[in-house]
């Protein structure tokens, strides 16, 4: 979605199940509007929180008019069985997406299209790379030809439907997954205390929440180090995408087992 938005709404790291909601993207043309809807990765369930993600994508699915399926042609895992099921079952246009064209090349191209021509015999298939921007103009082209006539569910000038405390507390989320390894970066969530616009800076309060005493420890670092490069690093990406300085504070709570807590997800905007 980023590279067909040009803009960084989704958050992107290497490791599995950084995208947590289901984030709109808004794009705006002479005469056409584009609503993406950007979802978590598929997976089975292993708690409330993943539950949640699963919901949303069920969600997002119903509403389609059109499916784009991206596929890293550099992950071997098989998709999501059921997933896949559903998808062979509906009545709207499929794409898939086959991501990381610049790696893969030719060959490994050729290989993840005659396997998705036998899963998804009625889709369209596209070799991309959406970080060197392969092929995405005629992706984007290629999904204005089948999207139906309706006046624009949304104004103008707006990106997303989310507000700029839930793109920060991401930007955050992003550095977490980036620094940190194994279970850490799972069992947090990030909660904006404060977002206060001034005329010249943004004062900006994070909480970030974790499930055990030695993941705090972990997360702060040794005195605390960890968690003012966390901070740096927020902190940079924020000034660039709000457009003005930004006083970031962050702080690390222990919340225990709260991704199995429905009222803290609901909280967290996992559940409706």
């Amino acid at each position: 979605m980023n590279a067909l938005m040009g803009e960084k709404l989704s958050i992107v790291t290497p490791k599995a199940q950084t995208t947590r909601h289901r984030i709109m993207g808004i794009l705006n043309g002479d005469d056409y509007q584009i609503v993406y809807s950007d979802t978590p990765g598929v997976l089975d369930p292993k708690y409330k929180l993943q539950e949640g993600m699963m919901k949303s994508v069920s969600t997002a699915l119903s509403d389609a008019d059109l499916i784009l399926l991206v596929i890293d042609l550099a992950d071997t895992k098989p998709i999501h069985e059921a997933t896949l099921q559903k998808i062979q079952k509906m009545n709207v246009p499929v794409f898939v997406v086959l991501n990381k064209f610049d790696v893969a090349g030719v060959e490994g191209s050729n290989i993840g299209f005659k396997e998705w021509e036998e899963k998804l015999p009625n889709a369209k298939i596209f070799p991309v790379s959406a970080l060197e921007k392969i092929y995405t103009k005629e992706l984007l082209t290629e999904i204005l030809s089948v999207l139906p006539l309706s006046p624009p569910y949304f104004p103008k000038d707006e990106l997303s439907d989310r507000t700029m405390r839930f793109f920060v507390s991401e930007i955050i989320r992003e550095k977490i997954f980036m620094l940190y390894d194994r279970e850490i970066p799972y069992s947090t969530e990030v909660k904006i205390e404060e977002y206060k616009e001034e005329e010249d800076i943004v004062r900006i309060s994070a909480l970030i929440l974790t499930e055990r005493e030695s993941q705090k420890r972990i997360l702060i670092g040794h005195q605390g180090k960890m968690l003012k490069r966390v901070g740096t690093l927020a902190r940079k990406e924020m000034e660039n995408f709000i457009g003005k300085k930004v006083f970031l504070q962050t702080f690390v709570k222990v919340e225990d087992n709260w991704r199995n807590d429905l009222s803290r997800l609901k909280n967290f905007g996992y559940w409706e």
